[in-house]
C-alpha cells in the first residue's frame, strides 16, 4: 500500500508541477487557457477559480497531464479573442512556454535538494571500509579506515569530502566522464593526509551499476566487525555465534572491519559449491572465543557464495550534513545540474551503443523506488523526488517530436527559417516520435519486468 501511495503522489506531484509551468507562463504570455488537467481518463474532481476562464480538472489515472490553450489549429476562434489564441503568439512566447514545462520539474529538484540541505540529512562518515581484492582502492594502497577528507580530478579544484554519500557521487561522475581521481586521505579526521589516485581512466565504465564500485573497490563506509542479529536457523547460530561478538581473526587472519568479513564468509566455498569449515576468534565479554564456522553454499547467478544467517558488520558512524540557506540553494543548483548533465550523458551513450539500455527504467521500477524511498524516510523521498523530477525535465527537453524538446525543434526551424514546418512533414514525425517513444517505453518495461523478477 505504501508503495502504491507514494508512487501516486510522486507522479500527481511531478505531472502538477510540468503542466503548472506550462499554464502559469500561458497566462503570463496573455493565453487563453481552457483546461488545466491532472491525469486521465474520468475527471475526479472539477473546478474553476473566480474570474478564471480555465478549467482545473483531476483525472482518475494520474499517468499524465495536460494544458489545453485556445489553439485555431484545434477549434475555431472567435475573430475578437483570436489574440488570445497559442498558435497567434510570437515565437518566443510559444517556445517559452513550451519550455516552461521541462524547467518547471528543474527548479522543483532544486527546490527539494536545497530543502533537504537546510534540514539536514544523516549520512555516513567518509571513512573507507576494507578494499575489494584486486581492485583500484587495493592496488592504490588503501586498506581500510582511511578518513577522505578532500577529492579532485585533473582539471578541478581539490574540494572537501562532505560524507561518504558525496564520495561514491564524485566516483561515480568521474569514472562515466573517464577521468582519474585523487584522494586525500588520513587515519583520523582533521588529521595529515597523504594523496593518493584512483586511476578511474582504465575502467572504460558504460554505466553505473552495483559491479563499478566492485572494480574501483570503495563498496561501503568503514565499519567494526561486529555479529549483528543472528537467524535461528542459519549457520551462525549452529556455531554458536552471538549478537555483540566482535570478530578478531578468521583461519588466523585479522579481521579489520565489517566489509573484510563479509568477504571472507563469501569466499568460504569450495569448487562446486561445498562449504567451507572456517575457524573464527571473536571478542565476547571482554573473552577470547574461539568458534567453528560453516557457511551455506547459496547460488547468486553463476556464482557460489558463502552465508552465515546473520547481520554483519556494525552501523556506520554517521554525521548530520547540513547547509545554510544560500550554501543549500548553491548546492541544490549544482546537483541538478550535475544530475541533468550526468543523465544526458547516460542517454548519449545509450544512444551510439557505449552504454547498455538497460539503464532504462519505467513505472514499475520507479514505483518500487518510490516505496522503498518513502519506507526509509521523508528525506529519502525527497530525494527520489528530485532525482525523477530532474529526468523528467531532462527527457522533456529532448528535441524527439511528441515532447516538449520536439516542438522546440520545431520553433528552432521556424526561427532560422522564417517559416513553420509544414503540416505533411509535422505528420510525419509525430508518427516517427510516437514509435520511437514506444519503443523506449517497451524497453523500459521489459527491464522493469526483468529486474522485478531477478
Amino acid at each position: 500500500m505504501l508503495t502504491l501511495v507514494a508512487f501516486v503522489v510522486a507522479l500527481g506531484l511531478l505531472i502538477a508541477v510540468h503542466e503548472y509551468g506550462h499554464y502559469r507562463v500561458a497566462v503570463a504570455c496573455g493565453v487563453k487557457v481552457l483546461r488545466y488537467s491532472v491525469g486521465f481518463g474520468k475527471p475526479l474532481l472539477r473546478w474553476h477559480r473566480k474570474g478564471s476562464p480555465t478549467e482545473f480538472v483531476l483525472c482518475a489515472l494520474p499517468l499524465g497531464g495536460y494544458v489545453r490553450m485556445l489553439d485555431e489549429r484545434e477549434a475555431p476562434v472567435d475573430a475578437a479573442e483570436r489574440h488570445l489564441a497559442f498558435n497567434t503568439q510570437p515565437l518566443r512566447s510559444r517556445a517559452a512556454i513550451v519550455a516552461a514545462g521541462p524547467l518547471a520539474n528543474l527548479l522543483l529538484a532544486v527546490a527539494l535538494y536545497s530543502v533537504v540541505n537546510w534540514t539536514g540529512v544523516e549520512e555516513p562518515k567518509p571513512v573507507l571500509g576494507s578494499p575489494v581484492a584486486g581492485s583500484l582502492a587495493a592496488g592504490a594502497g588503501l586498506s581500510g579506515g582511511e578518513w577522505v577528507a578532500r577529492s579532485s580530478t585533473a582539471d578541478a579544484e581539490p574540494a572537501d569530502v562532505g560524507s561518504f554519500e558525496d564520495l561514491r557521487w564524485r566516483l561515480t561522475q568521474a569514472a562515466l566522464s573517464g577521468e582519474d581521481m585523487t584522494l586525500w586521505v588520513g587515519r583520523e579526521e582533521g588529521g595529515s593526509t597523504h594523496a593518493v589516485t584512483l586511476a578511474l581512466s582504465e575502467l572504460n565504465v558504460r554505466e553505473a551499476d552495483a559491479s563499478l564500485f566492485q572494480r574501483i573497490g570503495i563498496t561501503a563506509p568503514w565499519t567494526a566487525p561486529l555479529v549483528g542479529e543472528v537467524m535461528p536457523d542459519g549457520a551462525a547460530a549452529a556455531a554458536g555465534l552471538q549478537a555483540g561478538d566482535r570478530v578478531q581473526q578468521v583461519d588466523g587472519r585479522p579481521v579489520a572491519d565489517g566489509q573484510a568479513l563479509r568477504a571472507l564468509i563469501k569466499a568460504a566455498v569450495g569448487p562446486g559449491g561445498q562449504a567451507v569449515e572456517q575457524r573464527w576468534v571473536v571478542e565476547r565479554a571482554g573473552r577470547l572465543v574461539e568458534l567453528s564456522v560453516k557457511p551455506a553454499p547459496e547460488r547468486q547467478g553463476e556464482l557460489w557464495i558463502g552465508r552465515i544467517g546473520a547481520y554483519i558488520g556494525a552501523a556506520p558512524q554517521m554525521m548530520t550534513v547540513r547547509h545554510g540557506f544560500l550554501d543549500g540553494l548553491t548546492l541544490g543548483v549544482v546537483r541538478t545540474w550535475e544530475v541533468s548533465w550526468l543523465t544526458l550523458k547516460m542517454m548519449g551513450r545509450m544512444l551510439i551503443g557505449e552504454a547498455s539500455v538497460k539503464n532504462l527504467s519505467g513505472p514499475l521500477t520507479i514505483a518500487d523506488y518510490a516505496g522503498k524511498s518513502a519506507s526509509m524516510g521523508l528525506t529519502s523521498y525527497l530525494l527520489f523526488l528530485a532525482l525523477i523530477s530532474v529526468s523528467l525535465g531532462v527527457l522533456n527537453l529532448l528535441p524527439l517530436p511528441v515532447l516538449d524538446g520536439g516542438h522546440l525543434m520545431y520553433y528552432l526551424w521556424e526561427g532560422v527559417t522564417g517559416r513553420s514546418v509544414s503540416d505533411v512533414w509535422m505528420e510525419r514525425l509525430q508518427r516517427g516520435g510516437i514509435a520511437v517513444l514506444l519503443a523506449l517505453m517497451s524497453v523500459a518495461l521489459f527491464n522493469d519486468v526483468a529486474r522485478l523478477a531477478g
